[in-house]
């Protein structure tokens, strides 16, 4: 029998498994897809190196990054190229995002005033949150609009929060926790009182190089160090998990395969997945679970000829407002972004679509995505002709929306969680958002649970 059986194959489960591993148990990760990474994947297409998902580490939250040099993976982690520009598209133009701002927001005030984001009006707005006092209240939760919205004003809402802070999550930016999501600002308010005043002469990057990494073979190269890692057989792919028998021992049954016993169970599935496989078990915190929301995305691949493309694209990629009424959310430009991901004479792009601004995107054609793709980076980026490479990715209820009071609807779970010593809970949407969080949480969680079987032997 093992000491852990793990549902779930992302980047939680994996770095679950890999933790429980290290500190002698042995474990099962048990995957309903035909490959382990969940939204984690990267391709090799035609000469282009495309990541379908995630496609950076962010430094400034350093779990993924330590797990790197634990796989040996550190001397292959690169920084973003120059310049780091980031735009947001506005009155049919693409406007930079002031220089020396840290997640859209100012830093200084004299990039501010130079900026053609926004209007007169709005900088003098902007400006006068660098008086703002330490706010005293830190029991009540607050969207990220309503707190974006008392700093810098409602243009700031509209082309900062909703198209990006929101945008990172495919969520709305009137329901979003800020407290859960951006917990770092708020920290800055509490003690500072002004946003500006708490990152004065900070950019993001760690040493000038930027907030973001990336490894050669894309994001991909991670999960395949990760399961590389774990003793082979470990990770069982191809089949859905039906059914948690619970008594002396953990009995999970997966689809084509024999069922598995163990004395745990970690659950790294997304919380609506792990809603249904713990009706049966414990329907209180299957309710709870299935309460957090998820929003469906697409990602469309493009690659054109350079010459194809009139912007000079210098610079990251952009996000596009609620208002702008384009059908995309946001734009990367993969190639001018990273290194070697096209070919000499080619550039590559990403589109986004979905989440909460166009909940059914997902269930569009191929041929729909990708024309509205089209259409919307043509228009921004002034190309002509056909792409000479088309992808479309889905990602169905991937974008876990941790929405006000979601600290405490955590708590809660947690609370219940208690009752089940040998049941844990991790993976995207639960404690965190992001490679980064999943990482770190799934392998707090992994040590927590070892060290209570520990204490049961």
């Amino acid at each position: 029998m093992l000491d852990v059986a793990i549902v779930g194959a992302g980047i939680s489960g994996l770095s679950a498994a890999y933790e429980l591993q290290k500190r002698g148990l042995t474990t099962c990760v048990l995957e309903s897809r035909d490959r382990p990474g969940g939204v984690v994947l990267t391709e090799r297409i035609d000469g282009f190196l495309v990541d379908a998902g995630p496609d950076s580490l962010l430094v400034q939250k350093p779990a993924a990054i330590e797990l790197c040099r634990e796989l040996g993976l550190a001397d292959r982690l690169f920084p973003t190229k120059q310049p780091r520009t980031a735009y947001v598209y506005r009155g049919g133009a693409l406007h930079p995002i002031p220089e020396a701002s840290i997640l859209g927001f100012p830093t200084r005030l004299w990039p501010l005033a130079t900026s053609s984001l926004f209007t007169t009006r709005a900088k003098l707005r902007m400006a006068r949150e660098v008086f703002s006092r330490p706010h005293t209240s830190q029991k009540d939760d607050e969207s990220i609009g309503a707190f974006v919205g008392r700093h810098f004003g409602s243009e700031a809402v509209e082309y900062v929060a909703e198209p990006l802070l929101a945008g990172i999550h495919a969520g709305d930016v009137d329901r979003l926790s800020m407290r859960a999501v951006f917990p770092r600002l708020v920290e800055a308010e509490a003690r500072y009182g002004s946003i500006i005043r708490a990152f004065a002469g900070r950019t993001g990057g760690e040493r000038g190089d930027g907030a973001f990494r990336s490894l050669p073979g894309g994001i991909g190269e991670l999960v395949g160090a990760l399961v590389s890692r774990l003793r082979e057989g470990t990770v069982r792919c191809g089949g859905r998990v039906h059914a948690i028998e619970w008594g002396e021992q953990v009995r999970i049954h997966q689809e084509h395969h024999p069922s598995v016993g163990a004395r745990a169970l970690v659950l790294a599935v997304p919380a609506w997945a792990a809603a249904s496989l713990l009706q049966p078990i414990d329907s209180s915190l299957a309710h709870l679970c299935d309460a957090i929301r998820y929003w469906s995305t697409a990602t469309v691949v493009l690659a054109y000829p350079r010459e194809a493309v009139a912007h000079p694209m210098r610079g990251t990629g952009f996000v596009v407002p609620r208002t702008a009424g384009l059908t995309i959310t946001a734009g990367s430009w993969v190639s001018s972004k990273w290194p070697h991901r096209a070919p000499d004479g080619q550039v590559l792009l990403r589109a986004f679509l979905g989440g909460a601004r166009d909940p059914r995107a997902v269930d569009r054609s191929d041929a729909d995505l990708a024309a509205a793709a089209e259409h919307d980076l043509g228009t921004i980026l002034r190309i002509h002709g056909k792409p000479i490479l088309t992808r479309v990715y889905r990602w169905h209820r991937a974008s876990p929306q941790p929405e006000v009071g979601h600290l405490k609807h955590m708590a809660e779970i947690d609370r219940r969680l208690t009752r089940w010593p040998r049941l844990a809970i991790s993976g995207t949407g639960f404690r965190g958002v992001g490679i980064p969080d999943c990482v770190g949480d799934a392998r707090a969680t992994a040590a927590a649970l070892a060290e209570r079987l520990g204490k049961m032997a």
